[in-house]
């Protein structure tokens, strides 16, 4: 956690990943993100992973450091006091579709500054998920051995997504302050992974190549990287990008000679083009694989890092995360779960050198803060707030 948005303040209204990860991320940077909604929890409250108890570590951790407010959202009452709370802050980040009663152009009534960022499935108000937008773009064609298309389980564009988002209105706010004009900012999931998939040159591969490529498997294209195994029975990934990581493996690997050799007889040179490296894998894999083969992980890790080489060994996630480098990490700290449950909750990915990292702060319980933002943020009284929560309007934890 750091205090660079303190003084900003957001409305969080939304389900899933996408939407709230955005929210997250500001909120890690200080901003105050009032997540708001359903009584009883959103479509995402109960998602699975589940903490022994049943409570969702999922939104357990994709809600930290914000403040909750649980209304009605099916009564007419409950969707105009978060519009209010909208209009009030002035700025939202939302996933509700755009013609709902989150509309823009609704919520900017008699609020002409308004900005709202909209996370989307498809540009045309259209569903999509990040496995269906995943799929529709052609990475699990390129995922695996093949011949059949393998899913990945990381929620990839989701993420990218969310933080496209808490960048878009940062750009926004950055706007208003220069113009005064306020505005929507609409971010689909498939534009991201179109656009991505673009930027990575992807697209122009195949439009100008004529023909998909080829599956590798765990073989990195266009640069000399694949799985291999060690005598003691470690998988590892080794990677060689740069002249200092190739330089670094042969000399550890002692392989000085047959490289030459490869390379006198192809009439090309490994040291400083990754590509060449690639091109000739077929001689070059079975070479290291052979190499690899006959060292134990420990000692062979130990000696590429001293020669700036670049490794990682393949691990369960239940290993990655009882690694005590984890636990030494100082992104990660100790803090309160409404589950009940103690693990190391993550706070900013970013490091500010020369200033303080707060410590993780806990999800809130559903509807905690909704008395407090109502009086703050609307000027509610207590009898107001009351009376609201004696008609199920309102709710708290």
């Amino acid at each position: 956690m750091y205090p660079l948005l303190t003084g900003l303040s957001v409305i969080e209204a939304s389900s899933f990943v996408a939407s709230p990860t955005a929210g997250l991320y500001c909120a890690q940077m200080g901003a105050d993100v009032i997540r708001v909604d359903q009584i009883g929890g959103g479509p995402d409250f109960n998602r699975w992973p589940l903490a022994a108890n049943g409570a969702s570590l999922y939104w357990e951790n994709l809600n930290r450091a914000k403040r909750s407010v649980a209304l009605d959202l099916s009564s007419g009452e409950g969707r105009e006091l978060l519009a209010e709370l909208v209009r009030a802050t002035g700025q939202c980040i939302t996933n509700f579709p755009v013609g709902s009663f989150m509309a823009h152009d609704r919520l900017a009534a008699g609020r002409a500054d308004l900005i709202t960022v909209r996370v989307m499935g498809l540009a045309d108000g259209g569903p999509a998920l990040d496995y269906t937008v995943n799929c529709a773009v052609g990475f699990p064609d390129l995922t695996g051995p093949g011949p059949e298309p393998v899913n990945h389980v990381l929620a990839a564009w989701d993420l990218l997504t969310g933080a496209y988002a808490a960048f878009a209105l940062l750009a926004a706010l950055r706007r208003r302050e220069m113009t005064g004009e306020g505005g929507e900012v609409r971010v689909p999931l498939m534009d991201v992974a179109l656009g991505t998939a673009a930027n990575l040159g992807m697209f122009a591969e195949v439009l100008t190549g004529g023909g998909n490529r080829e599956r590798l498997g765990n073989a990195v294209y266009g640069a000399f990287g694949r799985d291999f195994l060690t005598r003691d029975g470690v998988r590892m990934m080794i990677m060689a990008i740069t002249a200092r990581q190739w330089t670094a493996l042969v000399s550890v690997l002692g392989i000085e000679a047959e490289v030459a050799v490869i390379e006198t007889a192809r009439g090309t040179s490994f040291a400083k083009d990754e590509g060449e490296r690639f091109r000739h894998r077929d001689a070059l894999f079975p070479l290291v694989e052979a190499r690899v083969v006959q060292r134990d992980h420990a000692e062979l890790a130990a000696a590429l890092d001293a020669a700036g080489g670049c490794h990682g060994a393949y691990r369960t996630m239940h290993e990655a995360a009882t690694d005590p480098a984890l636990a030494a990490n100082p992104m990660f700290g100790a803090s309160p779960n409404p589950s009940g449950e103690s693990y190391p909750a993550a706070g900013s990915f970013a490091t500010l050198p020369g200033l303080d990292r707060l410590p993780p702060r806990p999800a809130p319980q559903l509807g905690q803060h909704s008395e407090e933002v109502l009086a703050e943020r609307l000027g509610l009284s207590g009898g107001a707030i009351a009376a609201l929560i004696d008609r199920k309007i309102v709710a708290q934890a």
